[in-house]
């Protein structure tokens, strides 16, 4: 497999808004593309199919925020909060979070492969039925999430804290039990037969 993509390069903006309130806005169908938001109030906005295309968010504040349906497409996120935030059924491809804090985050749903999440830390957070494939989770600290039906499949887990983790239904193909922390986390029989093959051990049914 190849490295992991570290240090994804931030996308040129063509505009900004800085330090804008949009406590509470209703973004239904907007489209902001090459934007460099910084030091905004996103706190308890709805997005309905909104879309952003490589949009920079920095120290942006989406507390309490919901959105369904909408997209975040190779944006990147530094510094931000998404306190209790929902995302359903959202298309968050090829986006790279750094500094964020991720406290009661639900996701249903939606696409969120080749996200950049390394070192993220997703304690308490809630990922549920969404796409990750070749997601970069390297690092990230996972302790006690709810990470269930997610597709994992090719994404970076080296160094992952799963300990008491939910991994119930998610494919687990490429995580490697030697090279992060598993003590404790719920697993499937179907998923316990793919660890044990991971480590190299025979099994049999009888």
């Amino acid at each position: 497999m190849a490295d992991p993509p570290h240090g994804t390069p931030v996308p040129p903006t063509a505009s900004s808004v800085d330090r804008e309130d949009w406590y509470g806005r209703d973004l239904d169908g907007e489209t902001f593309e090459g934007v460099a938001f910084g030091d905004c109030d996103f706190s308890e906005i709805t997005t309905t199919g909104a879309t952003f295309t490589g949009c920079t968010f920095r120290n942006v504040r989406f507390n309490a925020s919901t959105h369904t349906d909408s997209a975040f497409v190779s944006c990147t996120f530094s510094r931000c909060s998404f306190f209790d935030t929902t995302f359903t059924r959202c298309k968050v491809v090829g986006s790279t979070f750094s500094g964020c804090s991720f406290d009661l985050l639900e996701v249903v749903g939606g696409n969120w492969s080749f996200v950049g999440l390394a070192g993220a830390d997703l304690r308490g957070a809630s990922l549920r039925g969404a796409r990750l494939r070749e997601a970069d989770l390297t690092g990230a600290r996972c302790q006690g999430a709810v990470l269930r039906d997610l597709d994992l499949s090719g994404a970076w887990l080296d160094q992952v804290d799963f300990t008491g983790a939910d991994l119930r239904g998610s494919d687990l193909s490429a995580l490697d039990p030697r090279a992060c922390t598993v003590r404790g986390a719920v697993v499937d029989p179907a998923q316990a037969l793919v660890v044990a093959e991971a480590l190299g051990l025979d099994v049999r049914a009888s």
